[in-house]
């Protein structure tokens, strides 16, 4: 498989996006960009090493840092979920964000790019997406996923009340809300198993190859 196919997968706080894009990326042969993973990357050093100026060192810091360095990092505690949503919301950080994974895409032609502005935003055009995918799920589907991520150390109503506020922080903020594009395919995870999942997406870039 050499021909170019770039996907991109948007979802709301535990939607299942990572999982259909990792599913999608490994029967496809993409390399597969986690967009979330770089904002939770980036929440962990900078609540770790705590600088005075966010963006001369986030600039810095993903002027030389690896994907795959990041990829092997722990990053999914409720401390950084907390604090990413807040983040996320700063222009100056999703435009230092942004031009990493623009780096990334230009080097691959094949590859599945996930996160909350990947349609709209990163992959809206110079290259623009092939086949675009949405992802959502009813919230006590979505909590009781995460809250097993977590291993359960945090209660279930406070991983509840921290995705949904995640969510609409998504949804409303100024910067490159989280929205659905008009032709990404919808793909509701609380009613479609792992393996449905993976057949709805396959269907649509099988008719697209």
């Amino acid at each position: 498989m050499s021909k170019s196919l770039i996907i991109a997968c948007d979802g709301e706080a535990a939607s299942g996006k990572s999982t259909g894009a990792k599913l999608l990326s490994k029967k496809y042969k993409l390399l597969l960009l986690n967009s979330g993973l770089l904002y939770r990357y980036a929440s962990k050093i900078l609540i770790s090493r705590k600088p005075k100026k966010i963006i001369p060192y986030l600039k810095k810091k993903f002027r030389n840092v690896s994907y795959n360095s990041i990829k092997k990092q722990s990053l999914h505690s409720q401390e950084i979920s907390n604090h990413v949503g807040y983040l996320a919301k700063n222009k100056a950080v999703r435009e230092i964000m942004g031009l990493y994974q623009k780096r990334i895409i230009k080097k691959n032609k094949r590859i599945c790019v996930e996160g909350r502005d990947i349609a709209t935003k990163i992959l809206n055009k110079n290259p623009r997406y092939d086949l675009a995918f949405y992802f959502t799920c009813k919230i006590n589907i979505a909590a009781k996923r995460r809250w097993k991520e977590l291993k359960m150390k945090v209660p279930l109503k406070e991983v509840q009340k921290s995705l949904l506020k995640r969510t609409k922080m998504d949804k409303n903020r100024k910067h490159s809300p989280l929205r659905k594009v008009k032709d990404a395919i919808l793909i509701r995870t609380d009613k479609l198993n792992k393996k449905e999942v993976l057949n709805k997406m396959s269907k649509e870039i099988n008719n697209i190859i």
